[in-house]
């Protein structure tokens, strides 16, 4: 309201109590509708559309209105015309100008008059948000106890269903960057395809043989769409330095095309030479943990260690990663060429693994095609003979995960409903009692003119704004939990994005209009008159 007592009424009446403030804006309401009773006859007139028009039909109000702005009623003998005064309202009473209809002269003048005290509906919604978020807040405050059991049901249904997704989200983050370092057009084959379902005849696929060394180098020269063909096989064995040892250390051992299809963060020294892959030079790349268990001193390179029992001299040390929810990533991974793991392991028992990169502008299921067609007969397979070999790609994977957590996703929220469901029964229990006891004062807005609408908004927002109030305190709890897995936790970190801020909100939301719809249409239906009998 823009009248000028309106400000510290509205101020006042956020620190009274509920009958108060609503006797407040019904006066204020009132006041307004007298002040503006000018410009409502005004109104009432133009709707007329004609008839003899003069000054003293308008009465005083519209009479002075009139002269402020510079204009004048006259009859034209059928329409309702007014003059428009040049000197807009001269001292001397006397107007200066033609005529003019009534849209122009209203939108020249009229329409800064009535500008403020018009409402908008935007502007009634902001002030009923406020008034129903204040009242929820002195019903907080008044019954502490009650608002607090009440909303615990939503508080714990949302800190449940947030929390959760802060745990699936980050871990879904740490299994999608294991692959970051794979590049998109490589295809992997294997023996075993990376699609994973309810009928997945695994045992099947574990009697299948893993790809060879031999079989990648056959594949080199029949694949065109090819960029390069890698082989990795590896294992887990002890790294040892003097009277320091790391047990469990992955031991990879790679052809020269590796670093080609794998992006490899090389911190210090370097990969292979061709010459050390065809020499079967024991050299070695060491990640960080191990360089950080064997070489306290931080000075690795050029030094020499045992790896599976056999020394070998380190060239190269990969960038730390840092440990995370799912593993080490590349910190204990130990990468030495091929030809120097066959005299360390034996490949036969091992997984093994063809990496094939697909030159630029290639599509991989083009190449896909070609690998297929090139390895069935090096396979010796005859032509309807079933594939005994996959080829795999990193979106598998990604697309995997992807549906893994979200089946997760829905588990959450069929246990977090039944938590959220207690919480809106709680909540309509409070706003049937806040209806029975403002049941007099309903009856006395409805009587002044209120809509059912006003009143169903009313009771609606107020139960929306008690349940932000418990989903912002579950929200700063799930805060309070992620900061504090972050800072004390170490190789766990957890992520709470904006998106999941907003999802709780959103949920508080609903759960409220839920809640309140019920007590909201009770006290919208009731009778003025049995409503202010009730007191």
């Amino acid at each position: 309201l823009r009248h000028p007592y309106s400000s510290a009424l509205r101020t006042e009446s956020l620190y009274c109590h509920l009958p108060f403030a609503c006797i407040e804006y019904l006066l204020c309401f009132v006041v307004v509708r007298l002040v503006c009773g000018g410009i409502d006859e005004v109104a009432a007139v133009h709707a007329l559309g004609g008839g003899a028009v003069d000054e003293g039909s308008l009465g005083a109000t519209c009479r002075k209105d009139f002269h402020t702005v510079g204009l004048k009623a006259v009859d034209d003998g059928g329409k309702a015309l007014f003059v428009k005064d040049r000197n807009e309202g001269s001292a001397d009473g006397a107007f200066h100008g033609g005529a003019g209809h009534w849209e122009a002269a209203k939108l020249d003048h009229f329409a800064p008059l009535l500008k403020p005290w018009s409402l908008s509906l935007a502007s009634m919604s902001r002030r009923l948000f406020v008034e129903s978020f204040i009242q929820a807040w002195q019903a907080l405050v008044t019954n502490r106890l009650r608002t607090l059991l009440s909303l615990l049901g939503v508080m714990i249904g949302i800190f449940m269903i947030t929390a959760v997704f802060a745990v699936s989200d980050s871990l879904e983050e740490n299994l999608k960057g294991i692959f970051s370092s794979v590049r998109s057009d490589v295809l992997f084959v294997e023996k075993m395809p990376w699609t994973f379902s309810a009928g997945y005849p695994w045992w099947k696929y574990a009697l299948r043989k893993d790809p060879t060394l031999k079989d990648a180098e056959l594949l080199q020269g029949r694949l065109p769409s090819a960029r390069s063909i890698a082989f990795q096989t590896g294992s887990m064995v002890t790294v040892e330095k003097g009277s320091s040892s790391f047990q469990g250390a992955r031991l990879g051992a790679v052809t020269l095309d590796y670093l080609d299809a794998i992006e490899l963060d090389i911190a210090q020294g370097r990969f292979f030479t061709p010459r050390e892959v065809q020499a079967s030079i024991p050299v070695v790349l060491l990640g960080q943990k191990l360089v950080d268990r064997l070489f306290p001193s931080g000075n690795a390179i050029g030094q020499s260690c045992t790896v599976a029992g056999r020394t070998a001299r380190v060239i190269g040390v990969l960038a730390q990663e840092g440990t995370s929810i799912v593993g080490e990533g590349s910190d204990d991974l130990a990468l030495i060429p091929v030809s120097f793991g066959q005299q360390l392991l034996n490949f036969k028992a091992l997984k093994s693994s063809i990496l094939i990169r697909a030159k630029a502008g290639v599509d991989l299921e083009t190449l896909r095609g070609e690998v297929i067609a090139a390895y069935r007969p090096i396979r010796r397979l005859h032509p309807r003979d079933e594939s005994d070999f996959a080829v795999n790609e990193v979106d598998m994977l990604t697309a995997f995960i992807d549906v893994l957590f979200g089946r997760v996703e829905y588990g959450v929220w069929f246990i977090g409903a039944f938590a959220i469901l207690i919480g809106c029964f709680s909540v309509a229990n409070i706003m049937f009692v806040s209806v029975k006891e403002r049941t007099p004062l309903i009856g006395v807005q409805k009587a002044l003119g209120a809509k059912r609408s006003f009143v169903l908004a009313q009771f609606l927002t107020e139960a929306v704004a008690l349940c932000i109030m418990g989903a912002l305190l579950a929200l700063f709890a799930v805060g309070m939990l992620v900061v504090t897995v972050n800072v004390f936790s170490e190789g766990m970190s957890l992520v709470f994005g904006p998106k999941r801020f907003l999802l709780g909100l959103g949920i508080a939301v609903v759960s409220g209009i839920i809640a309140g719809l019920a007590p909201a249409l009770q006290a919208a239906r009731m009778d003025p008159v049995e409503a202010m009998r009730a007191a």
